[in-house]
């Protein structure tokens, strides 16, 4: 389903079938670190990542007066191990709207290849909807800069069979090819591969207007002016980048590790999720 339909189902439902956005609703977030929410720390969490499917969750029960609510995305999760690990648990629960989004870490790897990932998602959400689950579907952001330039043209074919795939399964379809706002480097982590907790938060907003739940801000909203940076200034952290985050993720695909071996799902149940008063 276009975008523009899909909040019109959400908000207008009629017939026999209640409607999606409503007290008690069920969701669940399948995904990677994107959906996990690396990048956007609770404050005092433990090392728990809060993140845009979060954030989200707190939007519908505000919005509702509570949902049931559960996360199982893993970082580092290739689109296989997402649908041998998080799939099945999540037909289990058949909640009334699931949210993926899978492949990424699949193209940052010699060998990914987008028409490939596309019919392993393609038959996901077949499954998914089959069960009676509304599903939400994610292009990525634009970013043709840096290190993501020589694999830019793989993710554009990807996120293009995506938009199909939304088409074929009558999905909700985030566009975030389209968010010009989130091509600013606030919108982003120290590591520039996760999003910042302001990327995190607009990312929030706007998936909420895609299901047709009114916010109190606007996730387009004009960033503030910035700060001028030197040549200097850009190179020191260019440096502290290659260092900190780019040498370890390099690591990690040499020796065949992941960021996510030692992780569990931080929310692997539907759980309630309560009214908060939390800034969003």
């Amino acid at each position: 389903m276009a975008e523009g339909n899909g909040s019109q189902r959400a908000a207008d439902s009629t017939g026999s079938e209640p409607p999606l956005i409503r007290p008690g609703m069920t969701l669940a977030s399948l995904g990677d670190s994107f959906t996990e929410g690396v990048g956007d720390p609770y404050p005092d969490g433990g090392g728990v990542f809060r993140g845009w499917a979060d954030r989200l969750a707190e939007h519908l029960a505000d919005h509702t007066g509570g949902i049931e609510y559960a996360n199982l995305a893993v970082r580092g999760k290739l689109i296989r191990q997402i649908v041998t690990d998080q799939v099945p648990p999540a037909l289990e629960m058949a909640p009334d709207l699931v949210t993926l989004c899978a492949g990424g870490n699949d193209l940052l790897r010699p060998a990914g290849d987008p028409e490939r990932l596309a019919k392993i998602l393609d038959h996901t959400v077949g499954r998914l909807r089959a069960k009676g689950s509304q599903v939400v579907l994610f292009t990525g952001v634009n970013v043709a800069t840096g290190y993501m330039r020589g694999t830019i043209g793989l993710f554009a074919r990807y996120y293009m069979n995506v938009r199909a795939i939304a088409d074929k399964h009558d999905c909700f379809l985030v566009d975030q090819w389209s968010m010009d706002v989130l091509t600013d480097s606030r919108a982003w982590d120290e590591d520039r591969l996760h999003m910042s907790p302001e990327g995190h938060r607009r990312l929030a907003l706007r998936v909420a207007e895609v299901l047709g739940v009114p916010t109190e801000e606007r996730w387009d909203a004009p960033w503030p002016e910035a700060d001028p940076v030197s040549w200097t200034e850009a190179r020191r952290g260019d440096l502290h980048w290659v260092k900190d985050s780019l040498g370890p993720w390099i690591g990690r695909r040499l020796t065949g590790k992941s960021s996510g071996d030692t992780v569990t799902a931080k929310r692997p149940e539907l759980t309630p999720l309560t009214p908060l008063t939390k800034d969003r």
